[in-house]
């Protein structure tokens, strides 16, 4: 994807118009899309799709009054029109004393190189070979009878930023994926399971023949599952599911939930939530990392940092709203798309892995639930009450003893958090990664 530097001067020129308007204030994002996805299912070709998206969004301010408004037309024509509404839409808005630019020494200087683009791509044969090679070989798998099918994609995206503050910055990446989804038995007694990849890079993509018999394999194991008895047991999250726990957090510490009030951890900045071996880092600048970037939504600097550092809670995710009714500074975790305006969410966020392996951190179990699949949730914020629907296998003696079904996990995730021990297994697959984990003392629904 080419022409950033011409993006750059597009906002460059539609901010100028914004501030000729009347705007005290302006930023403008570009972001551009390509991508390509193949898919296969049954042995046969169940199509190639092809999209590609430009958008083009102005936020303005005047005096404590913000709007943001986006347009597909990349004309010069468009862009008159473009200030006039977004001026409008600011004028008619309620006053935000919190509103309002980063301050400039807060935005990001020289950006730095995070190998998130691939010059390699690949044509819809390519990827139709690699769907069919997942799909076959999860097809392959002894008791797999039916196929959802499988896809391979790719995809380039460019970001480009300018601030009426002077900054001016933009940035691409690439991703490449795998996913195939079959199902196992037959009758009534059926069921699906699925595996995928995303990688920036194609060399990092895992290799589709293995994307496709890990999901059979995991259909396959997921046959007659079972009911458990109600109780309370140790629960060990699969690391298919185990990153969900950060999400968790880092919606509890994201500084528009502190200032509102509505997160339970509000009040627990410097104490300890979690085991002293337990540290969560969130790094925006970890190579080829899915979600990687050389500055925030709002343009400001970004940095590796230990949200939870040996335990302790650190400080919050800010942009910079949020940290003006903290009394803060942003910390670059500002996010947006170009027709909203911005609200603090992670980047690479991950849990450091712990000192055992998975296998030391089952073996004292008797008994109790290995989960690898979640769904649907109850989750109050503001006092940590936490319940979802799960499956996975049973744990009897120190080892998975079969599957389970239709169970519930429940539990106050401040108390979750602090019965919390990690595994050495952490990979990074998913953006929110955490190896294996295991809570004792977790409520079981079943039978």
């Amino acid at each position: 994807m080419n022409g950033q530097g011409g993006d750059l001067d597009r906002l460059g020129d539609l901010i100028a118009r914004a501030r000729r308007a009347g705007a005290d204030a302006a930023d403008a994002m570009m972001a551009r899309s390509m991508a390509l996805e193949a898919s296969w299912r049954l042995g046969a070709n169940e199509g190639v799709e092809r999209a590609e998206a430009a958008d083009v969004g102005l936020r303005v301010f005047v005096g404590a009054r913000q709007a943001a408004v986006s347009t597909t037309d990349l004309g010069a024509d468009a862009r008159d029109a473009l200030v006039e509404r977004a001026l409008a839409m600011a004028r008619a808005a309620p006053e935000d004393p919190y509103c309002g630019l980063p301050d400039a020494d807060r935005m990001a200087g020289a950006l730095p190189d995070l190998d998130l683009a691939d010059d390699a791509e690949p044509d819809s044969e390519a990827l139709l070979a690699a769907a069919a090679e997942a799909e076959d070989a999860a097809r392959a798998v002894a008791g797999v009878t039916n196929s959802e099918g499988a896809e391979a994609s790719w995809r380039r995206s460019g970001v480009a930023l300018a601030v009426s503050n002077g900054f001016a910055g933009a940035w691409e990446s690439t991703g490449f994926g795998i996913v195939a989804s079959v199902i196992a038995g037959g009758d009534t007694a059926m069921e699906r399971d699925y595996a995928w990849h995303t990688a920036r890079r194609r060399a990092d993509l895992d290799a589709p023949a293995d994307v496709g018999r890990l999901a059979g394999e995991r259909a396959v194991a997921r046959l007659d599952p079972r009911k458990r008895e109600s109780g309370q047991v140790p629960v060990v999250f699969d690391p298919r599911v185990s990153g969900g726990l950060l999400r968790l957090l880092a919606s509890l510490i994201s500084g528009a939930a502190v200032a509102r009030g509505t997160s339970c951890l509000a009040d627990k900045r410097g104490e300890r939530l979690f085991d002293s071996a337990v540290t969560i880092v969130d790094d925006p600048h970890r190579a080829r990392g899915l979600a990687s970037r050389p500055f925030d939504g709002e343009g400001a600097a970004g940095a590796r940092r230990k949200v939870i550092d040996r335990g302790v809670l650190t400080g919050w995710l800010l942009d910079a709203r949020s940290a003006r009714q903290l009394g803060l500074e942003t910390t670059g975790h500002a996010a947006r798309g170009p027709a909203s305006t911005p609200a603090p969410a992670p980047t690479n966020l991950y849990l450091e892995p712990g000192a055992a392996g998975r296998a030391a951190l089952l073996a004292d179990i008797a008994s109790g639930f290995y989960v690898t699949e979640t769904m649907g949730m109850s989750f109050n914020p503001t006092t940590g009450d936490y319940s979802r629907g799960a499956s996975g296998f049973w744990i009897e003696n120190g080892a998975l003893a079969g599957p389970v079904s239709e169970m519930t996990v429940a539990g106050n995730l401040l108390d979750m958090f602090q019965a919390l021990t990690a595994a050495d297994d952490l990979e990074f697959r998913y953006g929110i990664d955490a190896p294996t984990l295991r809570i004792d003392g977790m409520t079981v629904a079943g039978l």
